[in-house]
């Protein structure tokens, strides 16, 4: 995670110096924002009673702990690499984002995703 932050600055400063960004982004920022994105996503989909866990340990049953906080990190570390941060240094953008992810995985998960079936052949 700490490499994708480095990467994050360092593209960020590299806008910065080409005249192509207004707006300079610390790492304490970032790694606030991904906090924020996470607690966000997770307490969302707890209140869209997602399960916290999934129901087996070899399931893929959607979480409150597995998809959805990786959703929000990723959607949010293409936001930073292209250098948006919204307002209040990203932390806006990161709550939307959290959101959005928990909104998606517990509505729109299986649509794009479907579950694999059970070793049953659709043929027979």
């Amino acid at each position: 995670m700490f490499e994708l932050v480095h990467f994050t600055v360092n593209s960020a400063s590299l806008a910065n110096v080409y005249g192509l960004a207004n707006i300079t982004i610390g790492y304490y920022d970032i790694i606030l924002a991904y906090i924020v994105a996470i607690i966000v996503s997770i307490i969302i989909a707890l209140i869209l009673k997602v399960p916290l866990m999934p129901s087996d340990r070899y399931s893929f049953d959607v979480s409150a702990i597995y998809p959805t906080p990786i959703f929000a990190i990723g959607i949010l570390s293409l936001f930073f690499v292209l250098n948006y941060t919204f307002a209040y240094n990203g932390l806006l953008l990161a709550v939307i984002i959290g959101v959005c992810s928990a909104l998606f995985v517990k509505y729109l998960f299986y649509y794009i995703f479907p579950a694999p079936n059970d070793g049953e052949d659709i043929n027979e």
